[in-house]
């Protein structure tokens, strides 16, 4: 069994999170490895994804080159 360090696991296995909308309140489904999603009401919701994977001399290796070069966009 391959360990994994637990900050990857929202990266690696994204899960959806329910966050209110700051223009009309409404709860705003966002995936734990995206930085923003937008409500119906044309307001933003921003997740901050502040992880190891920003700064972890191991995060290639444990989340892989593609998705890391990915979160590092956002």
């Amino acid at each position: 069994m391959e360990m994994r360090c637990p900050g990857s696991s929202g990266v690696l296995r994204p899960t959806i999170e329910l966050l209110p909308c700051p223009k009309c309140g409404k709860d705003v489904e966002i995936f734990t490895d995206e930085t923003k999603a937008e409500c119906e009401c044309g307001g933003v919701v921003y997740r901050d994804l502040s992880s190891c994977v920003q700064w972890c001399s191991f995060a290639e290796k444990c989340v892989g080159e593609e998705k890391l070069k990915e979160l590092k966009k956002k």
